[in-house]
C-alpha cells in the first residue's frame, strides 16, 4: 500500500503555521521524505511504538521542530555560537534528525546503543544526504566523541540525575543539558547534584498534542578562582 503524503504535508504545514517557525519547501521535503523512511522501516525494526503516520507528524516532528526557537535564545542555548550538537538516546532519531535539517550549518551527533536504530539512522543519513549528520552505536558512558560537544539533549530517554550521570565526562563549562520532559519533573529536579544549576524551564506547545511538554536546561558549576583558593 502506497503511502499518501498529502495529509501528511498538510498537517506538518499547519503544524509549522502553529509554532510560528521558517521551513523552507526543501526542509518540508527533507522531513517528510524521513518521515516516510521511518514508515517504511518501522514495519520491520520496530523504531518507534507510534504506527500512525499522521501521528507521527505530531509526535515525531513537531514535537522536534518545538525546539526550533530554543536555538536562537541565548538563555537556552548560551552565548558560545554552539555549533556541536549530541543526541542522546536517539532512537528513531528525534529530535536530532528534524534539528539538523532545521540547522544544516550546525553539526549533530545521534547517539543510540540500539543496532537496529543506528542502521536505519545511517540509511536515512545516506538517502537524505545529511552532511553535518555523524550515527554513533554506542552507550552513553562510553562515548568518546570526536570533537568537544557545545549541547547535549535528550527526550524520553532516563530520569535527568541518570542523564546527568551519563554525559558527565562530556561537559565542560560551556556545555548546555537540553531534556525533554512532560510534566515538570520536580522529585528529578530535587535529585540533581548541587554541581548542576537548572538555568530555566521551558514550557513548550506542540500543536496537536493535548499533553504537558517542558525543556530544562541544566548547566555544570565550576570552581571560581576564589573558590580554588580557598
Amino acid at each position: 500500500m502506497i503511502l499518501d503524503r498529502a495529509p501528511l504535508e498538510r498537517d506538518l504545514a499547519k503544524g509549522i503555521e502553529q509554532l510560528a517557525i521558517s521551513v523552507t519547501t526543501e526542509q518540508k521535503t527533507l522531513l517528510l521524505d524521513y518521515l516516510m523512511l521511518l514508515v517504511k522501516w518501522n514495519k520491520a525494526y520496530n523504531l518507534t511504538s507510534i504506527r500512525n503516520p499522521q501521528q507521527m507528524v505530531i509526535r515525531h516532528l513537531l514535537d522536534s521542530l518545538v525546539l526550533v526557537p530554543a536555538f536562537f535564545d541565548e538563555e537556552i542555548i548560551g552565548k558560545t555560537g554552539n555549533s556541536n550538537f549530541l543526541d542522546v538516546g536517539t532512537g528513531a532519531g528525534i529530535p536530532g534528525l528534524p534539528l539538523s535539517i532545521m540547522f544544516p550549518e550546525k553539526q549533530f551527533t545521534l547517539l543510540d546503543s540500539n543496532g537496529k536504530k543506528t542502521r536505519f539512522l545511517i540509511q536515512v543519513k545516506t538517502e537524505l544526504a545529511r552532511q553535518n549528520v555523524e550515527v554513533a552505536k554506542s552507550r552513553i558512558e562510553s562515548f568518546a566523541p570526536k570533537q568537544k560537544i557545545d549541547t547535549i539533549f535528550c527526550r524520553a530517554f532516563s530520569s535527568l540525575p541518570d542523564f546527568v550521570s551519563g554525559v558527565e565526562h562530556l561537559m565542560t563549562e560551556n556545555t548546555r543539558l537540553l531534556a525533554m520532559k512532560g510534566v515538570i519533573p520536580e522529585e528529578e529536579l530535587e535529585m540533581l547534584p548541587s554541581t548542576i544549576n537548572v538555568e530555566k524551564i521551558v514550557p513548550l506547545d506542540v500543536p496537536g498534542l493535548d499533553e504537558e511538554r517542558h525543556l530544562i536546561v541544566l548547566t555544570r558549576q565550576y570552581p571560581t578562582n576564589d573558590t580554588q583558593g580557598e
